[in-house]
């Protein structure tokens, strides 16, 4: 039990140490974005399983920069557990959710269908731990980035122009008599 509570102290402590040792060769490879570029690379090692493409240019942008500030300023990472979802995945995640509550209105409490998911247009981040999560929350406004829902604290929106309003969960999102039609 000590152990698994010491591993990711651990790995964040190594992940900061293979930053700095990548500071050298990022300031030759981009004088003015060494930082910037040690720490992504660094934050791929650590997290080989995330992707960033098919994030919204403007999203992905906004998370990389807050996560490099996080990273250098703050000393905290934040890696993406899931982003761009396509149409067809997202599908999938709904129709099992469906199956495993039982009821349309009880899935779209965790899991919105396609044609609503911020996921399929590219500006959803699900991101991890969830102390990354909490700088985020507290973050993330100054690029843009907006927890959206109180059951999800991993998931985070881009939002160029409007502070979008917290809501419990992605089925709030529906007009209440659309949600009387589903019912």
């Amino acid at each position: 039990m000590i152990e698994s509570l010491r591993r990711p102290r651990v790995l964040a402590a190594v992940t900061r140490l293979l930053a700095v040792a990548l500071l050298p060769a990022a300031f030759l490879r981009s004088p003015g974005r060494g930082r910037y570029l040690a720490c992504q690379w660094a934050l791929a090692i650590r997290y080989p399983a995330e992707d960033l493409a098919g994030l919204s240019e403007p999203a992905r942008a906004a998370f990389t920069a807050a996560r490099t500030e996080a990273f250098w300023r703050h000393r905290q990472l934040i890696g993406l557990t899931s982003g761009h979802r396509d149409a067809a995945h997202q599908h999938r995640l709904f129709a099992e959710e469906v199956h495993r509550t039982g009821s349309v209105t009880a899935a779209r409490r965790r899991v919105l269908p396609p044609h609503e998911s911020a996921h399929v247009r590219g500006t959803a981040l699900d991101v991890r731990p969830s102390e990354g999560a909490a700088w985020l929350e507290r973050h993330g406004p100054e690029y843009r980035l907006y927890r959206r829902y109180d059951n999800e604290w991993w998931h985070f929106e881009y939002h160029a122009d409007t502070v979008p309003m917290r809501l419990p969960n992605p089925d709030a999102l529906r007009p209440p008599s659309m949600a009387r039609m589903a019912g």
